[in-house]
Parts: C-alpha cells; structure tokens; sequence
C-alpha cells in the first residue's frame, strides 16, 4: 500500500528523533554522561603549575628534565 502523507506519519517522527540525537552529539558542547575525558599530561600540569606560580623556575627546570629523561627511556 501506497500512502500520500509517508513523511508526515511515524516516519516523521523518526526522521526528527535522529536529527535531534545528531544534534545532542555533535553540536552541544556539553559532556556526554559516562564518557571518557583526557587525562591531562605530566608536562602540561608542570607548565601550568609553572605559570601559576606554584613552583619557582628552578623546580620547573628540574622537573622538566626528569620528564624529558623517563620520555626518553620509554
């Protein structure tokens, strides 16, 4: 059977579900429950540290070092 109105019964209402759930995903810039952020690296909390005035210049040298050295051993 052949209907005139097919996009305006239930498949129009499907059609508007997935354009919603697309959005949700993809356009609001909201953290989806459940998922995984990135960790933040052991150098970039050592910079923002650093320029936060946590720890002085030489604490960042130091540290910076010991980083590039275990960098370089794995």
């Amino acid at each position: 059977m052949y209907y005139d109105n097919y996009y305006y019964g239930m498949t129009g209402i499907w059609w508007g579900l997935w354009i919603v759930l697309l959005f949700w995903i993809f356009v609001i810039p909201y953290d989806i429950p459940g998922q995984r952020s990135k960790k933040e690296s052991a150098y970039s909390i050592l910079q923002k540290r650093y320029a936060e005035g946590k720890i002085t210049e030489s604490e960042y040298q130091d540290k910076k070092k010991i980083l590039e050295e275990e960098l370089r051993k794995s």
